[in-house]
């Protein structure tokens, strides 16, 4: 399965969750995560990989995303909605 479709079925998760979700096609800044969403209040960032480019992020885009953390969002590296959840269940929780 290509990254695309790993994307799309994340967004879709996340939209059946009440989630304001945008999927980032091109941006003006390098290493923008793949997804942005609003959850409840709180911003979320995810970097969508396949099972085998899991692992391949750049140092841009980890950058990014502990800059996001730092800032006070969500942010991680995801493939599949189980990746997802536990951001989505700590918000739920109020944590």
């Amino acid at each position: 399965m290509k990254e695309q479709q790993y994307q799309s079925k994340i967004v879709k998760y996340l939209e059946s969750r009440g989630a304001y979700v945008i999927k980032v096609v091109a941006a003006s800044k390098k290493g923008v995560p793949d997804v942005i969403a609003c959850y409840k209040g709180q911003f979320i960032a995810i970097e969508v990989k396949t099972p085998l480019t899991r692992s391949n992020t750049s140092k841009l885009q980890e950058y990014n995303l502990d800059k996001i953390s730092e800032a006070g969002g969500l942010s991680g590296v995801a493939v599949d909605i189980d990746d997802i959840n536990p951001m989505l269940n700590r918000i739920d929780n109020g944590r």
